[in-house]
């Protein structure tokens, strides 16, 4: 890291999610068991792991009644933070806590709480391919499928190219004065994203795009926990909670 970065980074990890597209689940997707751990446990573990990260941001929905009896609530590396209904909600909310330990050139580093197979590999490459940039980036993928554009009537109106299409994943890694004004440029004219990326696009600035492994998925839905528990066994990683 560059003499900006010494001091470490800052990490928000969105856990306020209700996990709408996983069906009548009883607890929100971050929370599901997932090869001896919970999935948030998974999501946290690479950063609890990495030496400059000085402190993470968990940011709950004010009703969540699952975090408090995780092992890793307690870790001291951990904050907490009340998030909102949507993901930028809870995103600001977890820079506004962030803010006291955060100067304008610090590095925030954001993860999805239902991303359980972050590569160590990978974040360090994070790191390294954005440590002199003046803004930031994201790890991400090229599309490699065949893309259809369709209709209303799901009838395929044209195929679409995917050449310098990439898939967008998470960690997302941004200098916290950028990120917080585009937060909040976001949210002043009621711009909805989807991720940090897009925010820091509605500046006018162009995010750096860091190859990922493809098998850093997000649980969206019931089968994705049956592919991560295969990743997971893959990698030989520990299920023993930190």
């Amino acid at each position: 890291m560059d003499s900006d970065s010494q001091t470490g980074y800052q990490a928000i990890v969105p856990a306020a999610g209700m996990s709408r597209r996983m069906g009548p689940q009883s607890m929100p997707k971050q929370y599901l068991a997932l090869a001896g751990r919970r999935v948030i446990e998974w999501s946290l573990a690479p950063l609890l792991d990495h030496a400059a990260c000085r402190r993470i941001i968990v940011v709950l929905s004010r009703d969540d009644v699952h975090w408090a009896s995780l092992p890793v609530a307690n870790h001291p590396k951990i904050a907490i933070a009340i998030g909102g209904d949507e993901r930028a909600d809870s995103v600001r909310a977890g820079l506004t806590a962030a803010c006291v330990q955060a100067n304008e050139r610090d590095w925030i580093l954001v993860h999805d709480a239902a991303r359980p197979c972050l590569a160590a590999a990978d974040l360090v490459r994070l790191f390294e391919q954005l440590q002199d940039d003046e803004v930031g980036g994201l790890l991400a993928t090229p599309v490699v499928d065949t893309l259809k554009q369709v209709d209303e009537s799901q009838r395929v109106v044209q195929t679409v190219p995917r050449e310098r299409l990439w898939r967008a994943l998470t960690p997302q890694l941004f200098r916290f004065g950028i990120l917080m004004r585009a937060m909040t440029h976001c949210a002043k004219r009621q711009f909805a994203v989807t991720d940090e990326a897009q925010a820091i696009e509605a500046l006018g600035l162009r995010p750096q795009v860091v190859a990922g492994d493809a098998d850093n998925i997000k649980i969206t839905l019931p089968e994705d926990l049956v592919r991560a528990a295969r990743i997971l066994d893959a990698s030989g990683q520990d299920a023993t909670p930190e």
